[in-house]
Formats: structure tokens, C-alpha cells, sequence
């Protein structure tokens, strides 16, 4: 086994409770949907932290080369790949039944979602740009589809009104295929 297949044992295995975390509370949502209304609020939350977690599973991928197998990185690995975790359980509440309209839920837990996910992706790229520099990161591509996360992110945060949040999620949801088309 090597030193990455190592490491990626614990961080893969948080990730996929992350995204299992998320799904689940989706079904759950589907299956509760005569008694709660979904909205697309928390539906775009769900689809965007579901995109970051894979998101950094193929920063993973692409980093596997130059991440030693220290307890440093596996430390560090743990508490990204555990707030993942905790971001995807807060994305739909435990009792739907209390809520009644998931725009209220939303209201009150999106900030604490966007705000792991935000660190998340500002750990991801100080770990980057340690272990391959500044070099080519600021080219219109990545400008858009990398660099554009962080303002968008903080904007969401920041914003009072839902219907900026939506947008924000939305372009940030369009971010993950158009890095993929945009070569």
C-alpha cells in the first residue's frame, strides 16, 4: 500500500459518509415531501456541497504525487474531510416535521454549511499553492472557475436576502461542469 492509498483510506472514507450524509437527507426530504416543502434553496445547497466534496476527492487525486504520509497531513486531512462531514449533516434537519417549510431550516443553517465548505476550499488551496506555488493560478480560466469561488462564497455568507444566496449557489454550482468543458 502506498503512503497515499494510506492516507486516502481515512479521508475517502469521510467523503463518502460526506456524500452519503447529503443523499441521505435528500431522500429523506423526497420522502417527507406531502408533509415538507424542499425549496430551492436547500436543494441547491445539497447539490453544491456535493459537488465541492467531489470535487476535493479530484484535488486529492491530483495532489497524490507530493502529499507526504505525515501525521500533519493526516491530521489536516481529518478536519477538512470532517467538516465535510458535519457540512452535508446540516444541510437537511434530523425531523422534517418540525420545519414544515425547509426555506426556514435553510435561513438558519445555510451560513454554517457555506462557512465549512468556504474553509474547506481555503485549506485546499493553501495546500495547493505550498506544494506547487503560485505558477499558473491566475490564468482567465481558473481566475473564473477556482478563483471565483471565494468572493461568490463570501458574498453568500454575507448576503440577508435569499434569492442572492440562490444566485450565488447557482454560479457556484455552474463552476464544477464549466471546469469541466473549459480546458
Amino acid at each position: 500500500m502506498s503512503g497515499f492509498e494510506f492516507i486516502f483510506s481515512l479521508f475517502g472514507l469521510l467523503l463518502w459518509l460526506a456524500l452519503a450524509e447529503g443523499l441521505g437527507g435528500l431522500s429523506r426530504a423526497l420522502k417527507a415531501s406531502h408533509k415538507v416543502r424542499i425549496g430551492w434553496a436547500t436543494a441547491l445547497l445539497g447539490v453544491f456541497v456535493s459537488c465541492d466534496v467531489v470535487s476535493f476527492w479530484m484535488y486529492g487525486w491530483a495532489l497524490r504525487e507530493l502529499l507526504p504520509l505525515t501525521w500533519a497531513v493526516m491530521f489536516c486531512g481529518f478536519l477538512v474531510t470532517a467538516i465535510y462531514y458535519v457540512a452535508a449533516s446540516l444541510i437537511f434537519p434530523d425531523d422534517f416535521e418540525e420545519w414544515g417549510d425547509l426555506n426556514s431550516y435553510f435561513d438558519t443553517h445555510y451560513r454554517k454549511v457555506m462557512g465549512a465548505v468556504l474553509l474547506c476550499n481555503v485549506a485546499l488551496m493553501a495546500t495547493t499553492i505550498a506544494l506547487l506555488g503560485t505558477k499558473g493560478m491566475f490564468v482567465p480560466r481558473l481566475l473564473v472557475c477556482t478563483w471565483s469561488f471565494f468572493p461568490v462564497t463570501l458574498l453568500a455568507l454575507l448576503a440577508r436576502d435569499r434569492r442572492i444566496v440562490i444566485a450565488c449557489l447557482a454560479w457556484l454550482i455552474i463552476l464544477y461542469p464549466l471546469t469541466a468543458i473549459w480546458h
